[in-house]
């Protein structure tokens, strides 16, 4: 029934002059999916309070809670139409009352880390794009179907949310912007082994697909009041720049079971790394920051390795965020590896093979990241030793990836059985340290089991041949004409 009801409001939506993309879809039924839940959970909690003999504060008014406006009810429990605003009037409802009171939340809230404080960033940060007051009644009236009173009605209606961030992803210019594939999540995340007790950051967390599977993987087994304390309060965190890739971060943990996610909307690399502190830092980072971004030259000021490619400034700050002793897992594209006139690069490498054990390498094959052209590679490493040895896996699923053929979890499965042990394989081998170039530092994937290939040439000795081949083609010329 969740699914037809999600199909329903995209329908809705697809009929609004404003909506006229999947981010769209997804930004529009984040608002309404938000404000229905947080009903819920008002609801609920105010029961429990009834039945132990004491009062709850509503977090929202009267007027402005869901069933007051956007689903009245009789005494009967039947909708109550006559009670319901629609056409214009709600139009005019949500956009000149509904949401400035929402935004106004943040001067009252007690700090960054409650739910109050969420709903005035959420609201702070985008609008309604209905035109139509008709076509918001009905997409109201199709949201109120949803129920989340239970924890099978939350996993099923945060597994189609899942569905919605994937789609979004794909309809993108770049879809790793929005959406890494769960499946390549989920083996970094068995790589890394979090634990509770400790600190999961991802400082680009766009929809924070790491920081939720990594809440499912910890939530496991049976866990204890106080587990399950820590799990919702002090375990995950995550900083997002994007206006809508924060509230679909937001939405989405919540769907997955934490009501007050620690997720901050501001500009990671603003922050200059050469301040962070021990408070600061982290056990496990996650992430897959975003590549191909052209930073601004004050921003560059904020790291010792100054470069204008947003990935290599991201690998900068999560180096300086891990604690020692911690372990990360970052998506990169793979000329971090291998890039050999990039002075900036070379010190990069040579800073986190120094200061880190990074002990594998995952080469991914093209395709993993719909929409986007860039090949990437996953770097696990370990913060406080020096690399001694690397192990490198080259993924190769046996078929093209895409749209309608992506990664699964089986295509990851050798990965992580071998990497436990890192063990040899036909798609595995280990760099010895001390075999690496003191010079380049250079970190190519080059698996020496696949058959040899034609050795790269370099440029100087390709232009030769053809200035070699030029002078013979006109020595030919020249010879023909002195015989005619």
């Amino acid at each position: 029934m969740f699914e037809q009801t999600f199909k329903n409001i995209d329908n809705v939506l697809r009929n609004e002059a404003g909506c006229t993309t999947e981010l769209d879809y997804t930004e529009q039924t984040s608002w309404m999916l938000f404000l229905k839940y947080l009903d819920d959970l008002e609801r609920e909690r105010a029961l429990e309070a009834e039945l132990l003999g004491r009062d709850y504060a509503y977090i929202i008014d009267g007027p402005h809670r869901w069933s007051a406006w956007a689903a009245p009810k009789k005494a009967d429990g039947s909708f109550d139409h006559d009670a319901a605003l629609t056409g214009d009037d709600l139009i005019d409802y949500v956009n000149g009352d509904l949401f400035p009171y929402l935004q106004g939340f943040k001067d009252r809230a007690d700090s960054p880390d409650t739910i109050e404080y969420k709903i005035s960033e959420i609201f702070g940060e985008i609008k309604s794009k209905f035109q139509s007051g008709y076509s918001l009644r009905d997409a109201l009236e199709l949201m109120d179907q949803l129920e989340f009173r239970s924890q099978d009605q939350k996993h099923e209606l945060s597994a189609l949310y899942e569905e919605k961030i994937k789609n979004m992803g794909n309809a993108g210019r770049n879809g790793g912007e929005y959406y890494t594939p769960r499946p390549l999540i989920r083996a970094m995340i068995r790589v890394t082994k979090p634990r509770i007790g400790e600190r999961i950051y991802d400082g680009a967390c766009g929809s924070a697909g790491f920081l939720c599977e990594s809440h499912d993987y910890m939530r496991r087994g049976d866990l204890g009041a106080k587990e399950l304390e820590t799990l919702q309060r002090a375990t995950f965190h995550g900083k997002e720049k994007k206006s809508l890739a924060y509230v679909i971060a937001v939405m989405n943990m919540i769907l997955h079971g934490i009501d007050a996610p620690n997720v901050l909307h501001v500009n990671t690399l603003a922050e200059n790394v050469m301040d962070l502190q021990e408070k600061d830092r982290f056990e496990v980072i996650l992430a897959n920051p975003p590549f191909g971004g052209n930073e601004r030259r004050e921003v560059q000021q904020n790291f010792p390795i100054r470069t204008g490619e947003t990935a290599f400034l991201f690998l900068q700050h999560f180096v300086r965020s891990l604690k020692a002793g911690g372990r990360a897992a970052i998506v990169i594209k793979n000329t971090f590896l291998s890039s050999n006139s990039d002075n900036a690069l070379i010190s990069l490498r040579k800073e986190l093979l120094e200061t880190c054990n990074l002990h594998t390498v995952l080469d991914l094959p093209g395709g993993t990241f719909q929409g986007a052209g860039v090949k990437t590679v996953v770097l696990f490493f370990e913060k406080g030793a020096p690399t001694r040895n690397i192990w490198f896996y080259q993924l190769d699923p046996g078929r093209s990836l895409g749209k309608t053929n992506p990664l699964n979890d089986d295509d990851l499965r050798e990965f992580v059985e071998l990497q436990a042990g890192f063990g040899e394989s036909g798609n595995s081998w280990s760099l010895d340290a001390n075999d690496i170039d003191q010079t380049t530092f250079d970190l190519s994937v080059k698996n020496p089991n696949a058959p040899e290939a034609a050795p790269i040439r370099e440029p100087e000795e390709i232009l030769a041949e053809i200035a070699t081949l030029d002078k013979e083609s006109a020595d030919i010329i020249n010879s023909i004409r002195g015989m005619l």
